[in-house]
């Protein structure tokens, strides 16, 4: 299961994408999460200001 993100808080800041050690995280208008590159490490959970992600 990969990291949720709550379109409803995500800004697409980028902050997430940028943190993401797998590359699982791509940034438009919000983040989408890519499962099969996911590993769940909660590294963009902790980056992200909005708290607009969680595992």
């Amino acid at each position: 299961m990969a990291v949720k993100v709550n379109a409803d808080e995500c800004v697409g800041c980028g902050l997430c994408e940028d943190a993401c050690p797998n590359g699982a995280i791509t940034v438009d208008d919000i983040a989408v999460i890519d499962a099969v590159k996911c590993t769940e490490c909660g590294t963009c959970v902790d980056e992200c200001p909005n708290s607009a992600l969680s595992k």
